[in-house]
């Protein structure tokens, strides 16, 4: 048997006495054998409850059965696998390869009562594994299990926090490890293979035994596609053939900083006057409140009736021609659910466009003290109303882009038009969203001219989402849910496929007493102006909250860092075109380019902003210093000019300085050397 059928050339899979093994360019990926079978099958019932988009998930396991006997037939593309136990129990693995030299598996459970399946896959103790969609508290996924559910992404992140335990009090919202907005069942092994599932169940990824990772599966079959690469970087091109890779960014985007103002257009002009008076570069204005507003216990809530406000935005269309006339887009907000006591509802219910509940009434879904409908997306007339909502209310009345929130609240009990169970489009749906607005912006010919951006994902993300941003982190220092979260966010993304990413500067969820200080703003800033794109946002409560415009010291610190940033322009373009053409992410863990070199396996803090420069933002309170490794390279301070080899380094770190390194030999090091002429 290790002659492998044609096509299969990179494949070999060899039987043994009492197994096999399966391996894909001298990488092993399958080791079988009746002591220690790769394959099980089993019965189970989800138990989900969803309150405000947070899950509490519980598997009624009723059996878990190991199928130890393997029967391998060759065909003419591939193999044919039967994994049996002697009670007949079975499944199926077709293995075969693709015309790009991809590796498939595909899983079939021989019994109609069998809806789990847990395949392990073989591994080295050694190995370090990244992906698994958007991670914030882990970038080395190594040692763990990862339930991959698309959720809010939790409130403190950490079982050991005060804010936590708080969170989880009040409404089981205080989140693990494992929550995320986007979650996506890829993985990238140092091994230098990707592994990725077809699949939208329920999935846990399992990276914590020393010899192999169980992928578990909630469903009756399964699809798992790998290949090989001899470099990361050729790996993540290899991956984001696969998956689809984002646009270039419009060009506005790199002329500033987007402003999130709240309140209405004369709020929004005296903002913009404000901040421009004080030397700050502005590319738009981000108004979430567009469509009005909501106030609850939790704050102020944008008002979901998807058309703009007369109230707060009263002749919008030519308040927006004014402010693109002097060089600022005008951008809103818009998510798939219609607020149940407004006529967008309304309109969208007399049609039979919501999703409905087991007895055919629509459904409602609790969004914090207001209700709302959740817009069919499988239902073809609904997402095209949808659409040409969007093309009507928001790109025809000269939106420069807009968030497209949400995503990941899809009731598992809800009834869907295809037919398919909410249970298994739950984690599809964020890219289905995605993928309604990037079609108002094709069929508008507006590609590369409008932005959106998402918190939400999945699989499909890549070639729909043209932006994604970190969600509603606390306005804090925490690891897992402050400013130092967003870094192994976009990080981990980066190695899912998506490469374009950014936070609100500040972060968000301001609750349990948690109030943003100036120093915080201040170096979130100093972070966003080393990322494809700046914007704020002022919180769910903006009185407790330090903002942009609190004083002329922070007023002059944007004016500084939007410098920065806007003066790095034709670099971040360059680096937004490579991840358009090739999947190259923008912002890139070191080993992409240090393969060789271990300590940049366990770096999750600092990252590489296209090939040539070296951030190391600071996100600890009170410092002025901060210790950064360098991977060996001929590396110069941006502020001070001072040379660096490689190795572990102590640098001064004031705020609006950061911690940022250029490399010597790069071909933009005049670019990077200017930086040190802009006023501090």
């Amino acid at each position: 048997m290790n002659v492998p059928p044609a096509g299969c050339k990179n494949i070999s899979l060899i039987v043994t006495d009492n197994g096999f093994t399966l391996s894909l360019e001298n990488r092993l990926i399958l080791r079988h054998s009746q002591e220690a079978p790769c394959l099980w099958v089993g019965e189970g019932t989800a138990d989900i409850e969803m309150y405000r988009g947070n899950f509490n998930i519980q598997d009624r396991l009723h059996e878990k059965i190991a199928l130890p006997d393997a029967a391998v037939t060759p065909l003419r593309d591939g193999w044919v696998i039967h994994f049996t136990r002697a009670d007949s129990v079975s499944a199926t693995l077709y293995v075969s390869t693709e015309p790009q030299g991809r590796l498939k598996l595909k899983l079939e459970n021989g019994s109609s009562s069998h809806n789990r399946i847990w395949l392990r896959l073989a591994a080295h103790e050694e190995d370090h594994i990244y992906g698994c969609g958007e991670q914030f508290s882990c970038f080395d996924l190594r040692g763990k299990p990862f339930p991959l559910w698309t959720s809010e992404q939790g409130v403190g992140r950490n079982k050991k926090s005060y804010i936590t335990w708080l969170a989880d009090c009040h409404e089981n919202a205080g989140g693990d490890y494992y929550w995320t907005f986007f979650p996506q069942p890829t993985f990238v092994s140092t091994q230098k293979y990707y592994c990725h599932v077809d699949n939208s169940c329920y999935m846990n990824f399992d990276f914590s035994a020393p010899e192999f990772h169980e992928l578990a599966f909630w469903e009756n079959n399964a699809t798992l596609r790998f290949e090989c690469a001899e470099t990361y970087v050729a790996l993540l091109e290899k991956l984001t053939a696969l998956l689809g890779r984002q646009p270039e960014l419009p060009d506005w985007v790199y002329d500033g900083i987007t402003l999130g103002i709240q309140g209405g257009a004369d709020v929004c002009q005296q903002k913009l006057d404000a901040m421009r008076k004080g030397g700050v570069r502005v590319n738009g204005i981000w108004a979430q409140d567009w469509s009005g507003t909501r106030m609850t216990s939790f704050g102020k809530r944008v008002m979901w009736n998807w058309k703009g406000s007369d109230e707060l935005y009263p002749q919008l269309s030519d308040r927006i021609r004014q402010w693109n006339a002097e060089g600022v887009q005008f951008l809103s907000y818009i998510n798939p659910y219609l607020a149940s006591d407004k006529e967008l509802c309304k309109e969208a219910a007399a049609l039979g466009y919501l999703t409905k509940d087991a007895h055919g009434n629509d459904y409602h879904v609790d969004f914090g003290e207001f209700y709302a409908g959740v817009l069919d997306l499988t239902h073809p007339d609904a997402y095209d109303w949808y659409k040409n909502l969007i093309k009507q209310n928001l790109i025809a009345s000269g939106c420069g882009g807009w968030m497209a929130d949400f995503g990941e609240y899809l009731p598992t009990d809800t009834f869907l038009h295809n037919g398919v169970s909410a249970e298994i489009m739950h984690n599809a749906w964020p890219a289905l969203w995605a993928k309604c607005n990037y079609e108002a912006l094709e069929e508008t010919g507006k590609t590369g001219d409008v932005l959106f951006f998402m918190r939400a994902g999945y699989t499909g993300s890549q070639k729909y989402s043209t932006m994604m941003w970190a969600g509603d982190q606390n306005v804090d220092w925490s690891l897992d849910d402050g400013l130092a979260s967003v870094i192994p966010a976009a990080l981990s993304l980066a190695m899912s496929g998506h490469g374009l990413h950014h936070s609100d500067i500040g972060g968000y969820t301001t609750l349990y007493g948690m109030k943003r200080s100036k120093e915080l703003l201040l170096r979130w800033c100093d972070f966003s102006a080393f990322t494809p794109m700046m914007r704020t946002h002022e919180g769910n409560r903006p009185g407790d909250n330090w903002q942009f415009d609190s004083d002329d010291e922070t007023i002059a610190h944007f004016a500084r860092m939007t410098t920065v940033f806007t003066t790095l322009k034709p670099y971040i373009k360059h680096a937004v075109a490579q991840n358009a053409k090739t999947g190259l992410p923008v912002m890139r863990p070191l080993f992409i380019h240090y393969e060789d070199d271990p300590r940049t396996y366990t770096l999750k803090y600092q990252y590489l902003f296209g090939r040539d420069l070296l951030v190391a933002p600071v996100y600890e309170e009170g410092r002025s210093d901060w210790a950064v490794y360098l991977p060996e390279d001929s590396w110069i301070n941006a502020w001070t000019g001072e040379r660096f080899g490689g190795g572990d380094v102590t640098v001064s770190a004031p705020i609006g300085k950061p911690p940022v390194f250029y490399r010597k030999q790069s071909e933009w090091h005049m670019l990077f050397a200017s930086l040190r002429q802009i006023n501090s």
